[in-house]
Formats: structure tokens, C-alpha cells, sequence
């Protein structure tokens, strides 16, 4: 249970766990059902690595580490072979409309499948926007579970990745072999 905090004052917790690619950490709230929401993930033992990516109105006050966290569950069954397991955990990230709506399209993208920056701007009703899709990808704190790593550079490059193109790479492999739809 996150403790209580004065009016307007917010509490997460977070957990790191060992991955293939590096340790991962995920930092979460309690959801208005009680129920964890995912503000910040990412391949990395630092806490302090995911806070700045939270949108400020969204940021915890304060930060507590845990024992263990439900959704290290999913994270772990992911790199284990399960790759649409992280399609159903609650995140909750805040920007302008395009960003938001970005984010959810991101979810769309299917794992094995990888999109390019073109593609994903089409694919958010914006085909002439590839470098405001591109952002969306760079200022996802939700990494693993809004999948900004299936987006690629046209011309088939990894183009960026917050947590090193080493874990894009790994990642992107990873889903081709796991994925239930064989990539096109």
C-alpha cells in the first residue's frame, strides 16, 4: 500500500529486476481503482534515471523502494518469450494531444512487426509529421510497455533509443523470435 500524503501530494514506488539486456526499473503510482499504474520504465538500476522523464504534473513527491512490484511479473514473462504480455499494463503519461494520442498508437505497433518514424506518423493520422512522432518516441517514460522501440529509422537504421541501441537491437530480436505474427 503507497502511504497517504497530504492533499494533492502523490506517493509512488519502484523495483528493479534483472533482464537479458540489463537491469530494468519501473516506477509506479496507485491508480484510482488501487491498482498499479506504470509512470516510468526503463533499462536502468537508477531511480533517479526515470524521474525527469515523468511529465511534471504526473511527478511523485516522493519515491519509496519496493520489495517486489506486480508488474516486475509481466517485465519478466516478457523477456522470457512472452512478448504481448506487457500489451495490457496500465501506464499513464501526459503531454499535448498529439504526444497522448502517439502513445497510444505506439501500443498498436505489433511486436516482430517494427514500424518506421514515417509509418508510425501515418499510422497517427500525421503523415507528414516524422519528427513530432519521432519525439513521441523519445519522450515515451513508459519504455517496454508503450513499445517505442518498434519504430525505426526509414532507412531501416535504429535510429534512437533512450536505454542505448544495444537493448533497441536486443529488443527488436527478441520480439521477431517470440512474436505470435511472424513478421511480413
Amino acid at each position: 500500500m503507497i502511504p497517504t500524503h497530504p492533499a494533492g501530494m502523490t506517493a509512488a514506488r519502484y523495483a528493479t529486476v534483472p533482464t537479458p539486456p540489463g537491469p530494468f526499473t519501473v516506477v509506479v503510482t496507485e491508480g484510482a481503482d488501487g491498482a498499479d499504474v506504470v509512470l516510468a520504465g526503463g533499462w536502468t538500476e537508477e531511480v533517479g534515471d526515470l524521474l525527469p522523464v515523468i511529465h511534471r504534473s504526473l511527478r511523485p513527491d516522493s519515491v519509496a523502494p519496493a520489495q517486489r512490484l506486480a508488474v516486475l511479473d509481466v517485465v519478466e514473462a516478457f523477456h522470457a518469450g512472452e512478448v504481448g504480455v506487457i500489451d495490457d499494463v496500465v501506464v499513464q503519461q501526459r503531454s499535448g494531444p498529439f504526444l497522448t494520442e502517439a502513445w497510444e498508437v505506439l501500443r498498436t505497433v505489433p511486436a516482430g512487426r517494427p514500424d518506421t518514424y514515417a509509418g508510425f506518423a501515418a499510422r497517427c493520422g500525421r503523415p507528414a509529421a516524422i519528427r513530432a512522432a519521432a519525439n513521441a518516441c523519445a519522450r515515451n517514460a513508459a519504455a517496454l510497455f508503450v513499445p517505442c522501440h518498434r519504430v525505426m529509422g526509414s532507412d531501416g537504421g535504429m535510429g534512437g533509443f533512450r536505454w542505448g541501441t544495444d537493448v533497441k537491437r536486443w529488443l527488436l530480436d527478441h520480439e521477431a523470435q517470440h512474436a505470435a505474427v511472424p513478421a511480413a
